[in-house]
């Protein structure tokens, strides 16, 4: 298993000693409190859970900007996209102060972390743009990452976190969260040495389960840990609860015992492209795997970027060997009516689009919703079936 990124060891940030998760709860209890937002509230448990690891807390100004320009934080840490603690008021509070974070995802609003402060600093306008303009490559606001970047607030909170619980991940899906520090545990637990990591925001049909077994025999990985994100998407992007359903079904039915754990990190997409990728690979390799598949138009969103962009910055912009985790370059995968079997497309030569069978999102969405059921050679039945049964709720 591969070691944890820049660090000697995994360092999740959640208050593991029960006695001192009861006293900093009555610390809490006693001092200033601020409801976060979403994207912070979600940082904050990607705190606890170790998937930021080495970071120990939210970013300064300094290191926003500087993370936005050049991939590096003040001290020199490699890091794709700022990690921000934002709200839309001064809060007055000074350096050295601690302060209570509320949970914005849970009714009642919980404590979730208490933060110690470093600064609190304002961004302007210019400062934002210019962070949008280099984490997703465009200020336009219809991009839903760069929509919900520009509208939190322009306040941020710097500062080391202790985080006390992990919002609402663990009580809606207590059998598929998984922090980082968990899913070591299990691929250790299993007896595995070698890991492949796949990246879904996405309910997963036939192309990309056999992208994860053709990445399971090429690398020669003892299993794969199919990593589904549980937080925040855009509107009209398949809920987690749908998509943790279906996927579950398709590794019971299609594939061989002990070789896929299912797991999901409570974070919220950014759609950030390339930037998002190299952001994934950290996680994954916080996890512990070994490689990271990444495919065609990974963590992008429209036309926004090129399709194969999220491989491009891994040769372009990532420092050699600063990452352990490799990349496993995929091409868009597809059922060939040729072969009678799901391939990269890049390795089936003498075919042309027809050869292949290929389905928009639109067009799924439509048959599903219609009530028509998917060519199986691009969706196993029992998979199309959860998904046609939300459609036609919605």
């Amino acid at each position: 298993m591969v070691g944890a990124y820049q660090s000697s060891e995994l360092t999740p940030l959640f208050v593991f000693d029960a006695n001192e998760r009861d006293t900093l709860t009555r610390e809490a209890a006693g001092i200033r409190s601020i409801l976060a937002d979403s994207p912070s509230a979600a940082s904050a448990v990607m705190l606890g859970g170790g998937y930021f690891t080495p970071l120990t807390g939210f970013m300064n100004k300094t290191d926003a900007l500087s993370v936005a320009e050049s991939m590096r934080t003040g001290d020199g840490l490699f890091w794709p996209v700022p990690v921000l603690n934002r709200i839309a008021e001064n809060p007055r509070v000074d350096s050295g102060d601690r302060f209570a974070i509320l949970d914005p995802e849970v009714d009642g609003n919980p404590l979730l972390a208490v933060q110690t402060v470093e600064a609190v600093e304002e961004l302007t306008e210019d400062e934002c743009q210019f962070i949008a303009q280099k984490v997703f490559g465009t200020n336009d606001e219809e991009h839903p990452g760069v929509q919900t970047f520009l509208n939190q607030g322009r306040f941020i909170i710097s500062g080391d976190i202790q985080v006390l619980n992990y919002s609402y991940f663990e009580t809606e899906f207590p059998e598929t969260y998984k922090t980082a520090y968990q899913i070591r545990d299990e691929i250790k637990q299993r007896g595995w040495n070698k890991v492949v990591a796949f990246q879904t925001r996405n309910p997963m049909h036939r192309a990309h389960e056999e992208l994860c077994k053709i990445a399971l025999e090429r690398t020669e990985s003892d299993g794969v840990v199919i990593h589904m994100l549980l937080g925040k998407l855009k509107p009209g992007d398949i809920p987690a609860k749908v998509r943790d359903d279906s996927i579950r079904k398709m590794v019971e039915l299609y594939f061989p015992e002990n070789t896929v754990i299912i797991s999901g990190y409570g974070f919220d997409m950014l759609y950030a492209g390339p930037r998002e990728a190299v952001l994934h690979a950290i996680f994954r390799q916080n996890l512990g795997a070994a490689y990271m598949i990444v495919g065609r138009d990974h963590a992008g969103v429209g036309d926004y970027y090129g399709a194969f962009d999220a491989q491009e910055i891994f040769r372009s912009d990532v420092p050699a060997g600063i990452l352990e985790i490799e990349i496993f370059e995929a091409d868009h995968t597809a059922w060939s009516n040729k072969l009678n079997q799901v391939v990269m497309m890049r390795e089936a030569p003498n075919h042309q689009k027809e050869d292949f069978v290929l389905l928009s999102g639109t067009r799924v969405r439509e048959m599903l919703s219609a009530g028509e059921d998917l060519p199986p050679e691009f969706s196993r039945p029992e998979v199309a079936k959860i998904l046609m049964d939300y459609y036609q709720t919605v």
